[in-house]
């Protein structure tokens, strides 16, 4: 039965597909004519958790505490284990008692931030091209979103010179991302100085995504926000245990940093769910707690992977810059072509699945995303597959799309 005259809310309506969901669509069907896909377009690492984060949420399983309610604010042994990381990493000391929050992942908590703090018709600051979150969850409250082009020959950097006065003035939030997915960007700790500048000169609401904050190769250390002196009075931080610690399924991040800006989402929270399985924030403080070999293990993985598509892309005619973090390359579509029609193309004529550019806003237009979440023997069949179909990157030649 059609009831045609349901419709979903306006906030609905206006949300364009999400591409991950389209994605899994045309996967389905490749699956079902008999493809075998390599799938480089999710950040979904491969293989299991460390062995001792699985053990660890065994044993947590037999508590019998833990099948209630968590606490709203999480259990205090994981909040603790998220300060004490901080501490470690950042030399940043936070209470856990109220600059410590844990979440349903990040994308929950970006988002239901965005809803807690974001009025109809405010206006948000953010990116172009973003992790979604970062600009649709402001777009479901009534935001109205404020497109900072990232350019190329900016490194990718936010130019805050580029915000109007006129716009700074007005804006209430500002999202960021470095170490940035999509583009696998870093910034230096010279323009947290700034944004946090700026921020304080506005009085905007800071939003940093410090999702990959392992992943960083070539003896980088990426910066948090809260390292800046003045950073933690007007800004949160994110963070996820879904990539470094192959736990993208168990639905496990946190936010710290400003105390009454983490109070509003809390409260926001409290009204729309119980929080995170308390046997899952036993497991994600074993996480926390892994040697800095464990870390150094994963970064020697993906930086091995890094390099190695690098240099198979430069045979194929790609100059790929090599990200100082992340577990993505951001590469260039051959001219005269679309991201989304290099992305299906490179679906239907190889089998290997990438993620259009534009899916992260209009400023992705003419990249594509890869993820390095596959070893490298199955990198090399993803490289042989571009080679046999001739899907290569020349400059000098206009490509027209392969249908």
């Amino acid at each position: 039965m059609t009831l045609d005259w349901i419709n979903p809310a306006d906030r609905v309506m206006q949300l364009p597909p999400y591409v991950f969901a389209r994605l899994d669509e045309l996967k389905l069907r490749a699956r079902e004519q008999g493809l075998d896909l390599i799938d480089l377009g999710m950040g979904n690492p491969g293989g299991p958790a460390p062995e001792p984060v699985i053990e660890a949420a065994k044993q947590a399983l037999h508590i019998s505490d833990h099948h209630g309610y968590p606490p709203f604010e999480g259990t205090a042994n994981f909040r603790k284990a998220i300060t004490q990381w901080y501490l470690r990493r950042y030399d940043v000391k936070l209470d856990p008692n109220s600059e410590a929050l844990p979440l349903l992942g990040s994308k929950e908590g970006l988002t239901h931030l965005a809803l807690a703090y974001v009025n109809p018709g405010d206006v948000v600051l953010a990116p172009n091209p973003a992790y979604p979150a970062h600009f649709r969850g402001p777009l479901i409250a009534g935001g109205k979103i404020h497109s900072i082009l990232l350019k190329p020959d900016n490194n990718w950097l936010i130019d805050l010179s580029t915000i109007p006065d006129s716009v700074a003035e007005q804006a209430k939030v500002l999202f960021f991302n470095y170490p940035s997915n999509p583009t696998g960007a870093t910034a230096p700790r010279e323009f947290f100085e700034e944004i946090v500048a700026f921020a304080h000169k506005y009085q905007i609401l800071l939003v940093h995504d410090l999702c990959y904050a392992e992943l960083a190769f070539d003896g980088y250390q990426p910066t948090s926000l809260l390292e800046i002196p003045g950073g933690k009075e007007i800004g949160v931080e994110f963070h996820t245990l879904s990539k470094t610690y192959n736990m993208a399924g168990w639905r496990v991040g946190f936010v710290v940093g400003n105390s009454t800006i983490i109070q509003g989402l809390r409260t926001l929270k409290t009204n729309l769910d119980y929080g995170l399985f308390a046997a899952l924030q036993t497991a994600a403080e074993t996480a926390l707690n892994l040697p800095d070999s464990y870390i150094t293990e994963v970064q020697n993985r993906y930086q091995k992977r890094r390099d190695f598509l690098i240099d198979g892309l430069a045979e194929l005619g790609w100059t790929v810059p090599k990200p100082l973090a992340t577990m993505y390359l951001w590469v260039p579509c051959p001219p005269g072509m679309s991201s989304t029609d290099f992305a299906l193309t490179v679906l239907q004529q190889t089998g290997v699945v990438v993620t259009p550019g534009n899916a992260f806003g209009s400023g992705g237009e003419g990249y594509v995303r890869v993820s390095l979440i596959a070893d490298c023997d199955r990198l090399g069949e993803a490289l042989r597959r571009l080679k046999e179909a001739n899907i290569r990157y020349q400059p000098e030649a206009v490509a027209a799309p392969i249908r």
